[in-house]
Order: structure tokens, then sequence, then C-alpha cells
């Protein structure tokens, strides 16, 4: 479980590296804001997958969250262990394709999973 555990983690550095580098592309760099956005991405574990969020905290003490993917947890018949899954929405994974796997490699954004 820690190698999976150690994959999630690099799954959310390469997240929070793109959002870096979609950040100094714009005026809207500060080191605030992208240590921020890393502090805000959180691993939920499920039964069957391990839901990646971003948590924000709103000015009014709401918090704002967002699902960036679903990865599975164990093998199912049709996905492997590590299999990254879009969104379909809040509670569950869009279950056509994977988007990659945090053991053999992914092309992933700040904003989700890349498309097919």
């Amino acid at each position: 479980m820690s190698d999976f555990n150690t994959a999630c983690n690099e799954l959310i550095v390469a997240i929070g590296d793109d959002y870096k580098r979609w950040r100094l592309r714009g005026d809207y760099y500060s080191d605030e804001s992208i240590a921020k956005f890393r502090e805000e991405l959180t691993l939920n574990p499920g039964r069957k997958y391990m839901k990646v969020t971003n948590e924000e905290v709103r000015d009014c003490g709401r918090i704002a969250s967002r699902v960036w993917g679903f990865i599975m947890l164990e093998d199912d018949k049709k996905f492997k262990k590590g299999d990254i899954l879009m969104a379909a929405g809040y509670n569950a994974p869009a279950r056509n394709k994977p988007r990659g796997n945090i053991f053999t490699g992914y092309d992933v954004r700040w904003t989700g999973p890349n498309y097919l």
C-alpha cells in the first residue's frame, strides 16, 4: 500500500506542477496562490476509488470542493489498480476508459485527467 500512497502523492505533485506552469503563463503568478492550491489538493479514500479533490475555503468560511478525478484502489473487471478515471460527477467516475495509471504513466492537467 505504501507504493500506492507514494504514487498518489507523486500524482498530486504533478497536478500542482501543472497548475504552477499555467499560472506562470499569465499575470496571475504568486507563490502564495500556488502553495494554497497544492495544500487544497486532497486524497479521499472510498471503497473502490480514491477521490482526488480540491477543497477551497472561501472568505465566508464555506468549503467549495471540486472533484479532480478518481484512482482505482483495486482491480475490477474493466480497470486495473492505479487507473486514473475522469469524474462523471461528484461521487462517481466516468468508467469509459482510463486516462492513465499512477504506476505506468499519465498525462494530467491541473483541471483534471486529460480527455481521450
